[in-house]
């Protein structure tokens, strides 16, 4: 694989190309499907066949996105000439193998994660970018493409969610370039508000309940962790895909640095969801398990019951706190 792939070439290869499937990773988020989306739908525009590929359903605040309904869960077959990653640190995140790829396609990485291990053959990754929607319209203006309100919606969406309304770190000066330059466009950004922050299904609001109900505030009140059993998400009638977004209500407590959800998803199997508010680099303690992703907003999979899992992370997070304090 190539670490210092140039953008020229991973934009003559599509160019060149006649079929392109695109790919997002698994609990689907608005970056991830809004970048792919935004991206099918130029390559569309330039005559290029595109189908798009997701291993899991979306959650419903992301259906009213533009090509939203041609997302498939099957594999596409037989593989296309190139395969696009998008926002995937790696294959697993789409649930796949090098292995699992044929020889003859093409695997391009798009990504803005610290964490990416640049498995594709053509790779462009910017961890400064506040959201790999940002090199998605970088990459679409190159391509000559002109942006259109489907695009300009798709491309909105996925940078207003991973700032997290332009509040998080990682919002800069580019992000604010790039995304007047979609306004120019023309976008119902109050109606894309409403479907993204405002229509939050009553299940959800239950397993909130239920997260807080288990809330633990430790290390000085530095250390906010929430639980949620695969109990808790039967009682309240949710999906596990409602649980995005919940663990920065522990985020917000005055004096917590780093906030933490730990959900069941399987036997022996927890998935912990990080975020930190100031300085603790939390992709540093996912990769100790595994995960990776920002030095703000991170995620890994432990393969142990509830209470091992929560001591291990909770320990992880407790010595890189003392550690932070003591410099």
């Amino acid at each position: 694989m190539n670490e210092s792939t140039s953008i020229e070439e991973m934009i003559e290869v599509l160019r060149k190309a006649s079929t392109v499937a695109l790919f997002s990773h698994v609990s689907p988020d608005g970056d991830c499907v809004g970048s792919m989306l935004a991206i099918g739908l130029a390559l569309e525009k330039m005559g290029k066949e595109v189908s798009f590929f997701n291993p899991e359903p979306l959650p419903s605040y992301l259906m009213f996105l533009p090509g939203s309904s041609r997302i498939r869960q099957d594999l596409p077959s037989p593989q296309k000439e190139i395969l696009m990653f998008v926002d995937c640190t790696d294959l697993q995140r789409v649930n796949l193998s090098m292995s699992e790829i044929s020889p003859e396609s093409i695997v391009l990485n798009l990504d803005h994660h610290i964490s990416n291990q640049f498995f594709g053959h053509f790779n462009w990754v910017d961890a400064q970018a506040s959201a790999s929607a940002e090199i998605a319209l970088i990459l679409i203006n190159q391509l000559g493409v002109e942006i259109d309100r489907d695009m300009a919606t798709n491309l909105y969406t996925a940078i207003v969610t991973d700032t997290g309304c332009f509040q998080y770190s990682n919002t800069t000066a580019q992000t604010h370039r790039l995304t007047a330059e979609l306004l120019e466009v023309g976008l119902d950004l109050a109606g894309i508000h409403h479907n993204i922050f405002d229509q939050k299904p009553l299940a959800q609001i239950k397993l909130l309940e239920y997260a807080l109900k288990g809330l633990e505030i430790s290390v000085d009140g530095q250390l906010a962790v929430m639980i949620l059993s695969l109990e808790d998400f039967r009682e309240c009638g949710a999906e596990q895909e409602l649980s995005e977004g919940l663990v920065n209500h522990a985020r917000s407590i005055a004096g917590v640095e780093v906030a933490v959800l730990l959900k069941e998803v399987g036997s022996q199997e927890i998935k912990a969801g990080l975020r930190s508010n100031l300085w603790l680099n939390v992709n540093e303690i996912a990769a100790q398990f595994g995960g990776g992703g920002h030095k703000r907003a991170a995620g890994c999979t432990l393969k142990l019951p509830m209470v091992e899992a929560k001591q291990s992370i909770t320990t992880a997070i407790e010595e890189a706190l003392k550690i932070g304090r003591n410099h």
